[in-house]
Protein backbone atom coordinates (compact mmCIF):
# COMPACT_ATOMS: atom_id res chain seq x y z
CA UNK A 1 0.00 0.00 0.00
CA UNK A 2 1.28 3.30 -1.22
CA UNK A 3 1.02 6.25 1.66
CA UNK A 4 0.73 10.43 0.68
CA UNK A 5 1.11 12.26 3.28
CA UNK A 6 -0.90 15.68 2.13
CA UNK A 7 0.20 19.05 3.65
CA UNK A 8 -3.20 19.33 5.40
CA UNK A 9 -1.53 16.67 7.77
CA UNK A 10 -3.89 13.90 6.35
CA UNK A 11 -3.20 10.60 5.25
CA UNK A 12 -4.21 9.01 2.08
CA UNK A 13 -4.44 5.29 1.34
CA UNK A 14 -4.69 3.89 -2.01
CA UNK A 15 -4.51 0.18 -3.43
CA UNK A 16 -0.89 -0.01 -4.34
CA UNK A 17 -2.47 -1.70 -7.57
CA UNK A 18 -3.76 1.59 -8.52
CA UNK A 19 -1.56 3.39 -11.09
CA UNK A 20 1.16 5.74 -9.24
CA UNK A 21 1.09 8.26 -11.92
CA UNK A 22 -2.91 9.30 -11.90
CA UNK A 23 -2.00 10.29 -8.06
CA UNK A 24 0.61 12.31 -8.31
CA UNK A 25 -0.44 14.12 -11.42
CA UNK A 26 -2.75 16.18 -9.36
CA UNK A 27 -0.60 17.49 -6.20
CA UNK A 28 1.67 19.69 -6.20
CA UNK A 29 4.44 18.40 -4.09
CA UNK A 30 6.75 15.46 -4.77
CA UNK A 31 4.89 12.03 -3.20
CA UNK A 32 7.99 9.40 -2.15
CA UNK A 33 7.33 6.54 -0.06
CA UNK A 34 7.30 6.60 3.20
CA UNK A 35 11.13 6.44 4.62
CA UNK A 36 11.70 6.06 8.44
CA UNK A 37 14.87 7.15 7.57
CA UNK A 38 13.70 10.64 5.94
CA UNK A 39 13.52 13.86 7.62
CA UNK A 40 9.39 14.36 7.95
CA UNK A 41 9.22 17.81 5.86
CA UNK A 42 10.87 15.72 3.24
CA UNK A 43 7.64 14.86 2.30
CA UNK A 44 6.11 18.06 1.18
CA UNK A 45 7.46 19.79 -1.74
CA UNK A 46 9.41 22.89 -0.53
CA UNK A 47 8.16 25.01 -3.05
CA UNK A 48 4.58 24.65 -2.40
CA UNK A 49 5.56 25.66 1.18
CA UNK A 50 7.48 28.96 -0.17
CA UNK A 51 4.66 29.98 -2.01
CA UNK A 52 1.92 29.25 0.72
CA UNK A 53 4.49 31.24 3.21
CA UNK A 54 4.47 34.13 0.61
CA UNK A 55 1.06 33.91 0.58
CA UNK A 56 -0.15 34.17 3.81
CA UNK A 57 2.83 37.07 4.52
CA UNK A 58 0.88 39.13 1.67
CA UNK A 59 -2.12 38.75 2.83
CA UNK A 60 -0.63 39.59 6.97
CA UNK A 61 0.89 42.63 4.91
CA UNK A 62 -2.36 43.94 3.54
CA UNK A 63 -3.46 43.38 7.13
CA UNK A 64 -1.45 45.60 8.31
CA UNK A 65 -1.01 48.65 5.30
CA UNK A 66 -5.21 48.17 5.99
CA UNK A 67 -4.67 49.12 9.81
CA UNK A 68 -1.91 51.60 9.52
CA UNK A 69 -4.46 53.47 7.13
CA UNK A 70 -6.99 53.29 9.84
CA UNK A 71 -4.74 54.82 12.12
CA UNK A 72 -4.82 57.89 10.08
CA UNK A 73 -8.11 58.88 10.02
CA UNK A 74 -8.80 61.53 7.20
CA UNK A 75 -4.93 61.85 6.69
CA UNK A 76 -1.73 63.20 7.89
CA UNK A 77 -2.54 67.13 6.75
CA UNK A 78 -5.84 66.69 9.36
CA UNK A 79 -4.10 65.05 11.95
CA UNK A 80 -1.68 68.10 11.74
CA UNK A 81 -4.59 70.49 11.49
CA UNK A 82 -5.69 68.47 14.63
CA UNK A 83 -2.49 68.95 16.54
CA UNK A 84 -2.43 72.63 15.66
CA UNK A 85 -5.79 73.53 17.36
CA UNK A 86 -3.94 72.09 20.55
CA UNK A 87 -5.99 68.83 20.36
CA UNK A 88 -5.16 64.87 20.36
CA UNK A 89 -6.63 63.06 17.78
CA UNK A 90 -9.13 60.57 19.11
CA UNK A 91 -6.45 57.45 19.30
CA UNK A 92 -4.13 59.80 21.16
CA UNK A 93 -6.98 60.24 23.55
CA UNK A 94 -7.92 56.50 23.80
CA UNK A 95 -3.95 55.61 24.59
CA UNK A 96 -3.60 58.07 27.23
CA UNK A 97 -6.95 57.07 28.94
CA UNK A 98 -6.12 53.60 28.93
CA UNK A 99 -3.38 51.64 31.21
CA UNK A 100 0.17 51.51 28.79
CA UNK A 101 -0.41 49.03 26.32
CA UNK A 102 -3.89 47.94 26.96
CA UNK A 103 -5.88 49.69 24.52
CA UNK A 104 -7.96 47.15 22.01
CA UNK A 105 -9.69 48.31 19.11
CA UNK A 106 -12.62 46.75 17.46
CA UNK A 107 -14.68 47.86 14.15
CA UNK A 108 -11.28 49.40 12.50
CA UNK A 109 -12.62 48.19 8.98
CA UNK A 110 -15.84 49.96 8.91
CA UNK A 111 -16.66 52.38 6.14
CA UNK A 112 -19.71 54.37 5.45
CA UNK A 113 -22.47 53.22 2.89
CA UNK A 114 -23.01 56.37 2.03
CA UNK A 115 -23.10 56.73 -2.03
CA UNK A 116 -24.63 60.29 -2.42
CA UNK A 117 -22.82 63.98 -2.68
CA UNK A 118 -19.59 62.07 -3.96
CA UNK A 119 -19.36 60.15 -0.84
CA UNK A 120 -18.46 57.05 -2.33
CA UNK A 121 -15.30 58.33 -3.35
CA UNK A 122 -14.71 59.69 0.17
CA UNK A 123 -14.40 56.31 2.41
CA UNK A 124 -12.16 56.17 5.42
CA UNK A 125 -11.51 52.88 7.21
CA UNK A 126 -13.37 53.04 10.93
CA UNK A 127 -15.17 55.95 9.83
CA UNK A 128 -15.53 59.34 12.21
CA UNK A 129 -15.27 57.52 16.17
CA UNK A 130 -12.39 55.17 17.40
CA UNK A 131 -14.05 52.57 19.37
CA UNK A 132 -12.20 49.84 22.02
CA UNK A 133 -11.55 48.86 25.12
CA UNK A 134 -8.85 48.80 28.13
CA UNK A 135 -8.17 48.98 31.26
CA UNK A 136 -7.67 51.77 33.93
CA UNK A 137 -5.40 50.67 36.84
CA UNK A 138 -6.33 47.13 35.74
CA UNK A 139 -10.11 47.49 35.80
CA UNK A 140 -11.62 46.40 32.25
CA UNK A 141 -13.76 50.17 30.64
CA UNK A 142 -15.02 50.31 27.01
CA UNK A 143 -15.20 53.72 25.48
CA UNK A 144 -15.28 55.56 21.89
CA UNK A 145 -13.21 59.03 20.88
CA UNK A 146 -14.81 60.81 18.13
CA UNK A 147 -12.10 61.55 15.54
CA UNK A 148 -12.55 65.06 13.84
CA UNK A 149 -9.85 64.32 11.53
CA UNK A 150 -12.78 62.07 9.41
CA UNK A 151 -15.61 64.24 8.08
CA UNK A 152 -15.46 66.54 11.84
CA UNK A 153 -16.53 63.66 13.34
CA UNK A 154 -19.88 63.90 12.46
CA UNK A 155 -21.85 61.25 13.12
CA UNK A 156 -23.35 58.33 10.56
CA UNK A 157 -25.12 55.94 10.61
CA UNK A 158 -21.95 53.26 11.02
CA UNK A 159 -20.61 55.52 13.39
CA UNK A 160 -23.80 55.46 15.33
CA UNK A 161 -23.83 51.45 15.15
CA UNK A 162 -19.99 51.38 16.20
CA UNK A 163 -20.90 53.41 19.54
CA UNK A 164 -23.96 51.84 20.14
CA UNK A 165 -21.98 48.19 19.80
CA UNK A 166 -19.48 49.20 22.55
CA UNK A 167 -21.87 50.28 25.13
CA UNK A 168 -23.96 46.87 24.35
CA UNK A 169 -20.64 45.35 24.81
CA UNK A 170 -20.06 47.86 28.09
CA UNK A 171 -22.69 46.56 29.65
CA UNK A 172 -22.70 42.86 28.45
CA UNK A 173 -19.55 43.09 31.15
CA UNK A 174 -20.72 45.24 33.48
CA UNK A 175 -17.96 47.96 32.80
CA UNK A 176 -18.22 51.79 32.86
CA UNK A 177 -18.29 53.82 29.11
CA UNK A 178 -16.42 56.56 28.38
CA UNK A 179 -17.33 58.69 25.32
CA UNK A 180 -14.86 61.57 24.63
CA UNK A 181 -17.27 63.85 22.09
CA UNK A 182 -15.33 65.86 19.33
CA UNK A 183 -17.87 66.14 16.74
CA UNK A 184 -19.32 68.95 14.59
CA UNK A 185 -22.93 67.01 14.42
CA UNK A 186 -25.23 65.02 12.63
CA UNK A 187 -23.98 64.17 9.00
CA UNK A 188 -25.98 65.98 6.90
CA UNK A 189 -25.27 63.95 3.50
CA UNK A 190 -26.90 60.84 5.50
CA UNK A 191 -30.04 62.98 6.55
CA UNK A 192 -32.62 60.49 9.09
CA UNK A 193 -29.94 58.05 9.25
CA UNK A 194 -27.95 60.32 10.98
CA UNK A 195 -30.72 61.15 13.05
CA UNK A 196 -31.91 58.03 13.81
CA UNK A 197 -27.95 56.76 15.20
CA UNK A 198 -28.65 59.49 17.76
CA UNK A 199 -31.71 57.85 19.00
CA UNK A 200 -30.23 54.45 19.05
CA UNK A 201 -27.31 56.56 21.42
CA UNK A 202 -29.71 57.98 23.78
CA UNK A 203 -32.10 55.08 24.06
CA UNK A 204 -28.64 53.41 25.60
CA UNK A 205 -27.94 56.13 27.60
CA UNK A 206 -31.43 56.33 29.48
CA UNK A 207 -31.61 52.26 29.72
CA UNK A 208 -28.10 51.78 30.83
CA UNK A 209 -28.42 54.63 33.25
CA UNK A 210 -27.81 53.27 36.78
CA UNK A 211 -26.73 49.79 35.49
CA UNK A 212 -22.81 51.11 34.85
CA UNK A 213 -21.27 54.19 35.02
CA UNK A 214 -21.26 56.53 32.25
CA UNK A 215 -18.40 59.39 31.83
CA UNK A 216 -18.57 61.82 28.95
CA UNK A 217 -15.75 64.40 28.02
CA UNK A 218 -16.17 67.15 26.37
CA UNK A 219 -12.47 68.21 24.03
CA UNK A 220 -14.17 69.65 20.90
CA UNK A 221 -17.50 71.05 19.57
CA UNK A 222 -20.99 69.20 20.49
CA UNK A 223 -24.04 70.94 19.23
CA UNK A 224 -27.48 70.14 18.61
CA UNK A 225 -28.52 67.11 19.58
CA UNK A 226 -25.30 65.76 20.13
CA UNK A 227 -25.58 67.12 23.54
CA UNK A 228 -27.60 65.16 24.77
CA UNK A 229 -26.04 61.90 25.12
CA UNK A 230 -23.78 63.87 27.06
CA UNK A 231 -26.23 65.36 29.50
CA UNK A 232 -27.98 61.79 29.88
CA UNK A 233 -24.65 60.32 30.98
CA UNK A 234 -23.48 60.60 35.06
CA UNK A 235 -20.72 62.69 34.65
CA UNK A 236 -19.21 65.73 32.02
CA UNK A 237 -15.71 66.31 31.68
CA UNK A 238 -14.32 69.69 29.28
CA UNK A 239 -11.21 71.05 28.46
CA UNK A 240 -11.24 75.00 28.40
CA UNK A 241 -10.68 76.48 25.18
CA UNK A 242 -11.61 73.63 23.22
CA UNK A 243 -14.79 71.94 24.29
CA UNK A 244 -18.08 73.35 23.84
CA UNK A 245 -21.22 72.83 24.13
CA UNK A 246 -24.55 74.23 23.03
CA UNK A 247 -28.06 73.33 21.15
CA UNK A 248 -27.83 76.21 18.59
CA UNK A 249 -24.61 78.35 17.59
CA UNK A 250 -23.88 82.24 18.59
CA UNK A 251 -25.14 82.43 14.37
CA UNK A 252 -28.44 80.91 15.52
CA UNK A 253 -28.74 83.09 18.61
CA UNK A 254 -27.89 86.70 16.96
CA UNK A 255 -30.22 85.57 13.95
CA UNK A 256 -33.04 84.99 16.32
CA UNK A 257 -32.38 87.00 19.52
CA UNK A 258 -30.21 89.80 17.99
CA UNK A 259 -27.70 89.11 20.57
CA UNK A 260 -23.93 88.68 19.26
CA UNK A 261 -21.93 85.83 21.81
CA UNK A 262 -18.74 84.05 21.41
CA UNK A 263 -18.58 80.27 20.73
CA UNK A 264 -16.80 80.21 24.54
CA UNK A 265 -19.30 82.53 26.27
CA UNK A 266 -22.49 80.71 24.84
CA UNK A 267 -20.96 77.02 25.27
CA UNK A 268 -17.57 76.80 26.89
CA UNK A 269 -16.29 75.28 29.66
CA UNK A 270 -16.29 77.94 32.36
CA UNK A 271 -19.76 78.81 31.28
CA UNK A 272 -21.41 75.12 31.71
CA UNK A 273 -19.26 74.83 35.02
CA UNK A 274 -20.10 77.96 36.91
CA UNK A 275 -23.79 79.35 35.22
CA UNK A 276 -25.68 76.06 33.45
CA UNK A 277 -24.04 73.41 36.03
CA UNK A 278 -24.03 71.36 32.83
CA UNK A 279 -20.40 70.15 33.52
CA UNK A 280 -19.03 69.02 36.64
CA UNK A 281 -15.30 69.11 36.00
CA UNK A 282 -13.14 71.68 33.76
CA UNK A 283 -9.63 71.36 32.94
CA UNK A 284 -6.85 73.24 31.10
CA UNK A 285 -5.57 70.10 29.07
CA UNK A 286 -6.88 67.02 27.67
CA UNK A 287 -4.10 65.24 29.26
CA UNK A 288 -5.18 66.15 32.62
CA UNK A 289 -8.81 65.70 32.06
CA UNK A 290 -8.00 61.93 30.99
CA UNK A 291 -6.20 62.17 33.76
CA UNK A 292 -8.92 63.00 36.22
CA UNK A 293 -10.94 60.96 34.06
CA UNK A 294 -9.16 57.76 35.05
CA UNK A 295 -9.20 59.02 38.98
CA UNK A 296 -12.54 59.51 39.39
CA UNK A 297 -13.39 55.88 37.77
CA UNK A 298 -10.96 54.79 40.86
CA UNK A 299 -13.85 55.50 43.24
CA UNK A 300 -16.44 54.08 41.42
CA UNK A 301 -17.51 50.68 41.07
CA UNK A 302 -17.87 48.45 37.85
CA UNK A 303 -21.30 48.91 37.77
CA UNK A 304 -24.65 48.39 39.98
CA UNK A 305 -23.97 44.73 40.98
CA UNK A 306 -20.23 45.57 42.51
CA UNK A 307 -18.98 47.26 45.44
CA UNK A 308 -16.15 49.71 44.98
CA UNK A 309 -12.65 49.22 44.86
CA UNK A 310 -10.90 49.01 48.17
CA UNK A 311 -7.29 50.22 48.67
CA UNK A 312 -4.84 49.58 51.94
CA UNK A 313 -4.87 52.83 53.44
CA UNK A 314 -1.88 54.28 55.34
CA UNK A 315 -4.32 56.41 57.60
CA UNK A 316 -5.19 54.65 60.91
CA UNK A 317 -8.85 54.37 61.15
CA UNK A 318 -8.61 55.17 64.52
CA UNK A 319 -6.65 58.83 64.00
CA UNK A 320 -7.85 61.67 65.61
CA UNK A 321 -7.42 65.03 65.06
CA UNK A 322 -8.41 67.68 68.40
CA UNK A 323 -7.82 70.05 65.95
CA UNK A 324 -11.14 70.10 64.86
CA UNK A 325 -12.57 70.69 68.18
CA UNK A 326 -11.53 74.43 67.08
CA UNK A 327 -12.11 74.41 63.46
CA UNK A 328 -15.51 75.52 63.71
CA UNK A 329 -15.80 79.27 65.08
CA UNK A 330 -18.61 79.33 67.82
CA UNK A 331 -20.52 82.00 66.69
CA UNK A 332 -23.15 80.43 64.33
CA UNK A 333 -22.71 83.49 61.71
CA UNK A 334 -18.73 83.40 61.49
CA UNK A 335 -18.24 81.60 58.18
CA UNK A 336 -15.40 78.38 57.78
CA UNK A 337 -14.59 76.04 54.96
CA UNK A 338 -16.22 72.98 55.27
CA UNK A 339 -13.43 71.15 52.85
CA UNK A 340 -11.12 71.83 55.39
CA UNK A 341 -12.79 69.70 57.79
CA UNK A 342 -13.39 67.03 55.03
CA UNK A 343 -9.80 67.14 53.90
CA UNK A 344 -8.81 66.45 57.98
CA UNK A 345 -11.29 63.26 58.59
CA UNK A 346 -10.72 61.30 54.80
CA UNK A 347 -7.53 59.00 53.94
CA UNK A 348 -4.64 60.92 53.33
CA UNK A 349 -6.78 64.25 52.71
CA UNK A 350 -7.72 62.79 49.23
CA UNK A 351 -10.83 64.50 48.20
CA UNK A 352 -12.29 64.39 44.80
CA UNK A 353 -14.99 67.16 44.45
CA UNK A 354 -17.70 67.23 42.13
CA UNK A 355 -19.20 69.88 40.77
CA UNK A 356 -16.91 72.48 42.60
CA UNK A 357 -17.41 75.63 40.72
CA UNK A 358 -21.59 75.35 40.54
CA UNK A 359 -23.67 76.52 43.57
CA UNK A 360 -20.57 76.44 45.86
CA UNK A 361 -23.03 76.74 48.54
CA UNK A 362 -22.82 72.85 48.83
CA UNK A 363 -19.85 70.72 48.31
CA UNK A 364 -20.26 67.20 47.05
CA UNK A 365 -17.55 64.86 45.84
CA UNK A 366 -15.83 61.41 46.49
CA UNK A 367 -13.28 60.23 49.44
CA UNK A 368 -12.05 57.18 51.19
CA UNK A 369 -12.85 56.32 54.76
CA UNK A 370 -10.37 53.27 56.08
CA UNK A 371 -9.73 52.28 52.13
CA UNK A 372 -13.57 52.10 51.26
CA UNK A 373 -15.32 54.74 48.89
CA UNK A 374 -17.87 57.31 50.20
CA UNK A 375 -19.93 59.94 48.73
CA UNK A 376 -19.74 63.31 51.02
CA UNK A 377 -22.12 65.68 50.73
CA UNK A 378 -21.45 69.22 52.87
CA UNK A 379 -22.94 71.96 53.47
CA UNK A 380 -20.29 75.15 52.57
CA UNK A 381 -20.29 78.23 55.21
CA UNK A 382 -17.88 80.03 53.31
CA UNK A 383 -20.42 81.05 50.76
CA UNK A 384 -23.80 82.27 51.17
CA UNK A 385 -23.58 80.54 54.68
CA UNK A 386 -24.46 77.50 53.47
CA UNK A 387 -28.06 77.98 52.69
CA UNK A 388 -29.63 75.79 50.46
CA UNK A 389 -31.19 77.29 47.08
CA UNK A 390 -32.40 75.87 43.74
CA UNK A 391 -29.17 75.04 41.90
CA UNK A 392 -28.11 73.36 45.69
CA UNK A 393 -30.87 71.52 45.91
CA UNK A 394 -30.60 69.90 42.04
CA UNK A 395 -26.69 69.43 42.62
CA UNK A 396 -26.92 67.60 45.44
CA UNK A 397 -29.87 65.34 44.72
CA UNK A 398 -28.10 64.39 41.44
CA UNK A 399 -25.55 63.69 43.16
CA UNK A 400 -27.11 61.35 46.06
CA UNK A 401 -29.05 59.77 44.03
CA UNK A 402 -25.57 58.58 41.24
CA UNK A 403 -24.24 57.12 44.70
CA UNK A 404 -27.12 54.93 45.66
CA UNK A 405 -27.45 53.81 42.23
CA UNK A 406 -24.07 52.29 42.56
CA UNK A 407 -24.22 51.55 46.08
CA UNK A 408 -21.58 54.07 47.21
CA UNK A 409 -22.35 55.16 50.87
CA UNK A 410 -22.98 58.63 51.62
CA UNK A 411 -21.59 61.03 54.83
CA UNK A 412 -23.25 64.38 54.88
CA UNK A 413 -22.28 66.88 56.97
CA UNK A 414 -24.78 69.35 58.12
CA UNK A 415 -24.19 73.07 58.92
CA UNK A 416 -27.39 74.57 57.54
CA UNK A 417 -29.29 77.86 58.10
CA UNK A 418 -31.93 76.82 55.73
CA UNK A 419 -33.37 77.39 52.12
CA UNK A 420 -32.91 80.51 50.43
CA UNK A 421 -35.48 83.34 50.76
CA UNK A 422 -36.50 85.82 47.81
CA UNK A 423 -38.63 86.46 45.23
CA UNK A 424 -36.17 84.91 42.13
CA UNK A 425 -35.89 81.49 44.39
CA UNK A 426 -39.80 81.21 44.73
CA UNK A 427 -40.56 81.90 41.39
CA UNK A 428 -37.67 79.55 40.14
CA UNK A 429 -39.68 76.40 41.77
CA UNK A 430 -37.63 76.62 45.31
CA UNK A 431 -40.43 74.03 46.25
CA UNK A 432 -39.98 71.68 43.32
CA UNK A 433 -36.26 71.58 43.64
CA UNK A 434 -35.88 71.47 47.83
CA UNK A 435 -38.03 68.54 47.03
CA UNK A 436 -35.51 67.02 44.45
CA UNK A 437 -33.40 66.12 47.52
CA UNK A 438 -35.53 65.27 50.13
CA UNK A 439 -36.84 62.61 47.29
CA UNK A 440 -33.16 62.11 47.04
CA UNK A 441 -32.49 60.87 50.47
CA UNK A 442 -35.38 59.76 51.40
CA UNK A 443 -35.22 56.77 48.63
CA UNK A 444 -31.78 55.89 48.67
CA UNK A 445 -30.96 52.72 50.70
CA UNK A 446 -27.30 52.81 50.77
CA UNK A 447 -25.57 53.37 54.11
CA UNK A 448 -26.65 57.12 55.54
CA UNK A 449 -24.19 58.84 58.13
CA UNK A 450 -24.80 62.12 59.11
CA UNK A 451 -22.82 64.73 61.43
CA UNK A 452 -24.75 67.99 62.44
CA UNK A 453 -21.46 70.27 62.86
CA UNK A 454 -22.98 73.60 64.30
CA UNK A 455 -26.35 74.68 62.21
CA UNK A 456 -29.50 72.62 61.06
CA UNK A 457 -32.52 75.21 60.91
CA UNK A 458 -36.00 74.41 59.79
CA UNK A 459 -37.08 72.18 57.15
CA UNK A 460 -33.41 72.47 55.75
CA UNK A 461 -32.64 70.27 58.72
CA UNK A 462 -35.41 67.78 57.49
CA UNK A 463 -33.59 67.93 54.09
CA UNK A 464 -30.19 67.09 55.02
CA UNK A 465 -29.75 63.74 55.51
CA UNK A 466 -32.25 63.31 58.95
CA UNK A 467 -33.20 60.81 60.89
CA UNK A 468 -36.76 60.95 59.47
CA UNK A 469 -35.94 60.34 55.84
CA UNK A 470 -34.21 57.17 57.28
CA UNK A 471 -30.85 58.11 57.72
CA UNK A 472 -28.99 55.14 59.61
CA UNK A 473 -26.75 56.69 61.53
CA UNK A 474 -27.20 60.69 62.70
CA UNK A 475 -24.11 62.06 65.07
CA UNK A 476 -24.23 65.71 66.15
CA UNK A 477 -20.96 67.84 67.59
CA UNK A 478 -21.57 69.66 70.81
CA UNK A 479 -21.51 72.53 68.95
CA UNK A 480 -24.59 71.49 67.27
CA UNK A 481 -27.69 74.01 66.99
CA UNK A 482 -31.32 71.85 65.80
CA UNK A 483 -34.19 74.41 65.73
CA UNK A 484 -37.12 75.38 63.70
CA UNK A 485 -35.10 78.58 63.00
CA UNK A 486 -32.39 80.66 64.38
CA UNK A 487 -31.75 81.93 67.81
CA UNK A 488 -32.53 85.48 66.76
CA UNK A 489 -35.38 84.80 64.77
CA UNK A 490 -37.36 82.59 67.41
CA UNK A 491 -36.88 85.14 70.16
CA UNK A 492 -38.04 87.73 68.22
CA UNK A 493 -41.67 85.88 67.69
CA UNK A 494 -42.00 84.16 70.89
CA UNK A 495 -41.17 87.17 73.13
CA UNK A 496 -41.93 90.44 70.91
CA UNK A 497 -44.18 91.90 73.28
CA UNK A 498 -42.09 90.75 76.18
CA UNK A 499 -39.09 93.02 74.45
CA UNK A 500 -41.34 95.71 72.94
CA UNK A 501 -42.31 96.54 76.78
CA UNK A 502 -38.67 96.34 78.27
CA UNK A 503 -36.98 99.17 79.46
CA UNK A 504 -33.61 97.82 77.47
CA UNK A 505 -34.85 96.02 74.62
CA UNK A 506 -32.07 95.11 73.10
CA UNK A 507 -30.06 94.18 76.51
CA UNK A 508 -33.36 91.97 77.03
CA UNK A 509 -33.52 90.08 73.61
CA UNK A 510 -29.80 89.21 74.32
CA UNK A 511 -30.54 87.59 77.03
CA UNK A 512 -33.77 85.87 76.21
CA UNK A 513 -31.93 84.02 72.92
CA UNK A 514 -28.94 82.84 75.26
CA UNK A 515 -31.84 81.23 77.42
CA UNK A 516 -33.47 80.12 74.04
CA UNK A 517 -29.90 78.55 73.12
CA UNK A 518 -29.23 76.49 76.34
CA UNK A 519 -32.52 75.41 76.92
CA UNK A 520 -33.65 74.85 72.69
CA UNK A 521 -31.24 74.41 70.56
CA UNK A 522 -28.31 72.53 72.16
CA UNK A 523 -27.92 68.65 70.32
CA UNK A 524 -28.72 66.85 73.84
CA UNK A 525 -32.71 67.77 72.74
CA UNK A 526 -32.98 65.83 70.17
CA UNK A 527 -30.68 63.46 71.34
CA UNK A 528 -33.18 62.45 74.32
CA UNK A 529 -35.54 62.26 71.60
CA UNK A 530 -33.73 59.46 69.30
CA UNK A 531 -33.00 61.81 66.80
CA UNK A 532 -29.57 61.87 67.05
CA UNK A 533 -28.05 58.50 67.78
CA UNK A 534 -24.82 60.25 69.42
CA UNK A 535 -23.03 63.72 70.59
CA UNK A 536 -19.10 62.76 69.68
CA UNK A 537 -16.34 64.87 70.38
CA UNK A 538 -15.06 66.76 67.37
CA UNK A 539 -11.31 64.99 67.41
CA UNK A 540 -12.98 61.64 66.70
CA UNK A 541 -15.18 61.94 63.88
CA UNK A 542 -13.08 59.96 61.41
CA UNK A 543 -13.86 57.49 64.36
CA UNK A 544 -16.99 57.45 64.54
CA UNK A 545 -18.03 57.46 60.85
CA UNK A 546 -15.37 54.57 60.00
CA UNK A 547 -17.15 52.74 62.95
CA UNK A 548 -20.47 53.79 61.69
CA UNK A 549 -19.60 52.05 58.19
CA UNK A 550 -18.08 48.99 59.46
CA UNK A 551 -21.32 48.43 61.19
CA UNK A 552 -23.77 49.32 58.06
CA UNK A 553 -21.30 47.11 55.63
CA UNK A 554 -24.20 44.75 54.86
CA UNK A 555 -27.15 46.79 55.36
CA UNK A 556 -29.64 45.91 53.35
CA UNK A 557 -33.21 47.93 52.89
CA UNK A 558 -35.97 47.78 49.80
CA UNK A 559 -38.23 50.31 48.87
CA UNK A 560 -42.05 49.22 47.82
CA UNK A 561 -42.91 47.55 44.53
CA UNK A 562 -42.88 49.61 42.13
CA UNK A 563 -42.20 50.44 38.49
CA UNK A 564 -40.60 53.59 39.15
CA UNK A 565 -41.71 56.62 41.82
CA UNK A 566 -42.06 60.10 40.26
CA UNK A 567 -39.26 62.61 41.64
CA UNK A 568 -40.55 66.35 40.87
CA UNK A 569 -38.70 67.26 38.21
Amino acid sequence: MIIFPFYTGQICLAPAKRPLLAWVRGLNFHARFLDPDSPQDSFIGKGSVTAEKRLIDDKVETLQKMRQQAHKGGGQQRIDQQHGRGKLTARERLIKLMDEGTFQEIDSFVTHRTTDFGLSERKFLGDAVVTGYGMVYGRQVFAFAQDFTVFGGSLSEVVGTKICKVMDLAVKTGCPIIGLNDSGGARIQEGASSLAAYGDIFLRNTRFSGVIPQISVIMGPSAGGAVYSPAITDFIFMVKGTGQMYITGPDVVKAVTGSEVTHEELGGADSHATRSGVAQFVYETEEKCLEEVRRLLSFLPANNLEDSPTYEADDPAGRSDPELRYLVPDESNRPYDIRDLIYKIVDEADFMEVHQSFAPNIVVGYARFNGRTVGIVGNQPAYLAGVLDINASAKAARFVRFCDCFNIPLVTLVDVPGFMPGVDQEYGGIIRHGAKLIYAYAEATVPKISVIIRKAYGGAYIVMSSKHLSSDINLAWPSAEIAVMGPDGAVNIIYREQIAKAVDPQQTRLELTQDYQEKFTNPYIAASRGYLDDVIDPAETRTSVINSLNMLQNKRDALPAKKHGNIPL
